[in-house]
Formats: structure tokens, sequence, C-alpha cells
């Protein structure tokens, strides 16, 4: 029996374009949104004031020796202000640590009124704090970065968040609900439902072949239905 490729293009165009027609138009949707929406308001620049450079007043403020004698493997050291206060930064094998400028010595944690201190201080906007929680598991939100981590949540339409390093009280990231919906639009986008960064993965390989061929069965039935004229006979 003579194989009808018509049919049998135009039956493979069709259960392609069932299969995946729901994808294509989650990649049109989510790819508007993330062109739509400009990049700088998904990373929450609006969120956070941009750090001041101020002088500092050396006159009361020890060596950095002294710092790096007390703890051995520093490396790297840096004097910044910790709530208005000089303090120094030191990167140490067990991560970074704050350490009083006027006397070297090491500063413990930060307390929960300490991060909401300082989380206050490079909020832009005017919202109450709503919670403060130091996390030992990361969120989804924040898979790519290693607990533990203070969570600030201030009120809002759009949640914003900060998280500050327990340590340092330094500002590690920003959330809020735009940024959220992006994350999960981009999870749509690229089809990895796990950890959402693997721009590779089989499903999309397969969703990305299965498109085209999707497009070539179309553009196949395209040409066959044009008119064809019938040949001359000799």
């Amino acid at each position: 029996m003579a194989i009808r490729w018509p049919l049998v293009v135009r039956r493979t165009h069709k259960w392609l374009a069932l299969v995946v027609g729901v994808q294509a138009l989650l990649w049109t949707l989510t790819g508007f949104y993330m062109v739509a929406v400009h990049i700088d308001i998904i990373h929450g620049d609006h969120l956070v004031q941009s750090p001041v450079a101020r002088p500092f007043d050396l006159g009361g403020v020890v060596a950095p020796s002294e710092v790096v004698a007390a703890v051995p493997g520093v490396s790297e050291i840096r004097l910044q202000r910790l709530l208005g206060r000089p303090v120094w930064r030191a990167e140490t094998p067990d991560g970074p640590r704050l350490f009083d400028a006027a006397t070297a010595a090491p500063l413990p944690a930060l307390t929960e009124a300490q991060i909401r201190e300082a989380a206050r201080h490079i909020y832009t906007g005017d919202g109450r704090i709503v919670s403060a929680r130091l996390l030992t598991r990361a969120p989804q939100e924040m898979q790519s970065r290693k607990p533990p981590y203070w969570q600030v949540e201030f009120e809002g339409w759009n949640r914003p968040t900060l998280y500050l390093s327990p340590a340092t009280g330094e500002l590690i990231s920003r959330r809020h609900a735009l940024w959220r919906v992006f994350d999960f639009a981009w999870m749509l986008h690229i089809m990895d439902y796990d950890e959402r960064t693997d721009v590779n993965n089989p499903l999309l390989r397969v969703a990305t072949w299965s498109a085209f061929a999707m497009a070539l069965t179309g553009a196949w039935l395209l040409i066959w239905s044009f008119p064809r004229r019938k040949r001359k006979k000799a």
C-alpha cells in the first residue's frame, strides 16, 4: 500500500501543534513579561539606597595589622561602617567577620534589633517592617545563596524583602513581587521546574526540536497546498 504522505504530514503536524502549542504560548507570554518589565525593576534597585562614600576619622582607628595578627588566614580586610560606627571587616576562612575599629576586638553576630535598624537604613520605602527572621534553610527565591541570613520583609503590595548577612549586616539580595513573577515566568520559559537555572535541559531540547518539526511540517503542507500545473503529455 502506498504511503499517503500529505495525510501523514498533516496528522504529524496536528499532534505536534497540540503538544507544542501550549508551550509555545507560554514562551510568548513569559517572553513578553520579561521584555516589558525593565530589568532594573526586576533586580530591585529601587528598593535600596545607593551607597554613599564618606571619609573616616582615622584618629581612633587601630592598624589593620592588629586584626590580621589576631585572626590567622585573613585574606582581605577593609574599613567600613556598621550603623554609622567604623568597623574592620575581615574575610576569614570561616567567612566575613567584624572587628571594633577602635580596639580590634571581634564583634558578635548582629542582633535582630540591629538587623532591623540596618534594613530600615538602606530601604527606600516608607513601609514598616512586617517580619525579621534568621533563616537556616534557603527559601525558593534564594536557592542560589547559602544560608544563614536574615530575611526582613516590609509591608507593601509587592512584598519587598531584604536579605542581610548575620555577621556583617550587609545586603545580600532583595526580592519583591515583580521579581517573583519574573522567576516563575523564567521557570516556565526555560522549562526547568526544579532549579530554574538549566537553560539546556532535556525537556527544553525536546520542546524546541518538536516546535522545529512542527514548523517544517507546516511549511511542507503550505507548499503542497498550492495548485500544481499538470504536465503536458508528450
